[in-house]
């Protein structure tokens, strides 16, 4: 998946999650979610590395399970930075649960992704 295809489906995921929980999530316009989606691409390049190696072994221990935790700590920095008032989190909780489904629906968009390039081979 490319890098624009990366933001756009964070982009579409939060407005998607803000409609769906909107106690939950909140961001105030089309354009404050594309700001949050390129703000967290930017964190996750020179961030979550080294945060995900730190926390290796805490990872290792929750087999996996807690690269949920690092994801959310992204999201909550990317809420910082962007603005409370303009996009943010009823609790870290919440930020979990978004880093889940965010995980989730990039996995499946990779899932096509594949499939699309095995298919052409």
């Amino acid at each position: 998946m490319t890098y624009f295809q990366r933001v756009v489906v964070n982009v579409l995921a939060f407005i998607s999650l803000t409609v769906l929980f909107p106690e939950m999530i909140f961001v105030k316009s089309f354009t404050t979610a594309i700001v949050a989606s390129l703000v967290l691409s930017v964190l996750n390049v020179l961030i979550k590395p080294i945060l995900m190696i730190i926390s290796f072994p805490l990872t290792l221990l929750t087999l996996g399970f807690f690269s949920f935790v690092v994801n959310a700590i992204m999201l909550q920095w990317t809420s910082h930075l962007v603005g409370p008032y303009n996009f943010g989190f009823s609790s870290f909780g919440a930020a979990i649960l978004v880093a889940m489904i965010l995980s989730f629906v990039n996995m499946i968009v990779n899932q096509r992704q594949l499939e699309k390039y095995t298919r052409q081979s």
